[in-house]
């Protein structure tokens, strides 16, 4: 039984004059880039599509990282018959004749794979639709999305899938995608392309993970290069028309990379927020994943500003959730919010050198034993032994407080954590000091 072309225009053949991105899909896993989580040797992914034995799965991912080219793969390695379902123009009538004709091919020993672009676009009415053929067998299923599954596909017929979630591609990937399109015969392989490496990498950066992004700002940049008897040359003007922005010195694996990314971070400590929003844009403007810096301003957060103000780190995790939630450009002001919040900020590196001394001592003395007071004592041969024995309750206290020995017997009186003066440090300073107060009042 044979499906309409709509239907089957999954694994036709690309346009030749079509656009590079189109041209030069992947044609089996071999070709395909990046995903090497899913698709790397012995995953369970890549064993999947070699042996024929696709289950009902949801691809989950943003943009230009090879949800449908994966769907291509298949379509070219499996046995069954495959269907390209587009869940922006079918309707409930659709989608059960194509089921109904699924169940007979079932039937008679054939199975069919359904691709289904964009699945959180059905609304729950066609996605229950779906249902009970995958129960029974009769379809396998596979759906595309950029949303978050969990939230728009229906838990039914999401129990029933295995979700693999695809990432953003690394500007590397980027770089030999580009490469291949310039050496392949039915990309640019054919013709004399002058672009540098450098032009090449901007080009991988501004895509920010995105493939056909990459591949048709490569096709744009070549199109509107300089023609000449030896070929195609690009040049730096043309690639800045075309990427519609400055090119900066900015490889965001290069040193430049960790030069600004520094830069940022010394001009938050050094509590100068005009030069940590400056150096905050350069990264932007480049094309720096938001949410890279967004993990650095959470770093700095606990590690420059600390106890001295712990709401520094809410306002660090807000700006991440921001930067997930809307991305770029939208996400530049919630970045900006967090990046002079902490240059304003009092400063303490107080956590950051307690943690590195006790981490120190931790390395040294890895087989420092638990005092018996403070171990768990879960039955009752542990009982026996001593575990949990004195240990004090601090809530059954008066003060809230005990005299236990918490630290292993060789680091008595260890001192890590040694708050500062500064903001509301100095109220944690305080409440130290009067614990050990107390301490010693109740010693004597």
């Amino acid at each position: 039984m044979s499906f309409d072309s709509r239907q089957r225009s999954i694994y036709d053949a690309p346009d030749p004059q079509g656009p590079i991105a189109s041209r030069l899909r992947p044609r089996d896993l071999s070709e395909f880039v990046g995903q090497s989580h899913l698709l790397g040797e012995g995953k369970i992914l890549r064993q999947m599509i070699e042996r024929d034995m696709v289950s009902s799965m949801i691809f989950w991912g943003p943009p230009g990282v090879g949800k449908t080219t994966l769907a291509r793969i298949i379509a070219g390695q499996t046995k069954a018959e495959f269907v390209n379902f587009s869940a922006v123009t079918s309707g409930i009538r659709e989608i059960k004749d194509v089921m109904n004709r699924a169940e007979r091919m079932s039937v008679l020993g054939d199975k069919t794979i359904l691709f289904i672009d964009e699945i959180h676009r059905f609304n729950k009415a066609q996605q229950d639709a779906f249902l009970p053929f995958v129960e029974k067998g009769s379809i396998v299923l596979i759906g595309a999305t950029t949303e978050n599954p969990s939230f728009e596909v229906n838990s039914a017929l999401l129990s029933r899938c295995r979700v693999f979630v695809l990432n953003l591609l690394e500007q590397e990937d980027l770089l030999k995608l580009l490469k291949q399109a310039l050496n392949d015969p039915r990309g640019y392989g054919d013709e004399n392309v002058d672009i540098t490496e450098d032009m090449l990498n901007i080009i991988a950066a501004f895509a920010n993970g995105d493939a056909r992004t990459a591949l048709n700002t490569l096709e744009m940049v070549i199109i509107n290069g300089e023609r000449n008897d030896n070929g195609i040359k690009v040049t730096e003007e043309m690639l800045e028309q075309c990427i519609s922005r400055k090119s900066l010195l900015y490889d965001k694996g290069g040193e430049e990379h960790y030069n600004i990314i520094s830069a940022l971070h010394k001009s938050m400590r050094n509590s100068d927020a005009d030069a940590a929003v400056y150096w905050l844009a350069r990264m932007l403007e480049a094309g720096e994943d938001p949410l890279y810096v967004a993990r650095r301003i959470l770093r700095f957060a606990s590690e420059d500003v600390g106890m001295a103000d712990s709401r520094a780190l809410g306002v660090a995790v807000d700006a991440y959730q921001a930067c997930h939630f809307i991305g770029m450009p939208e996400c530049s002001v919630h970045l900006t919010h967090a990046v002079v919040y902490m240059s304003l900020a009092p400063k303490s590196n107080a956590l950051y050198i307690a943690y590195g001394k006790a981490a120190a001592d931790a390395e040294k003395m890895l087989a420092e034993p638990v005092p018996l007071h403070i171990r768990n004592a879960p039955t009752s041969l542990m009982k026996d032994l001593g575990y949990g024995e004195g240990y004090v309750y601090a809530h059954d206290t008066e003060d809230k407080l005990s005299m236990m020995q918490c630290l292993p017997d060789s680091l008595v009186d260890k001192k890590y954590y040694e708050p500062t003066t500064q903001g509301l440090e100095a109220r944690v300073k305080e409440r130290m000091e009067q614990i050990e107060n107390w301490k010693k009042s109740q010693s004597q």
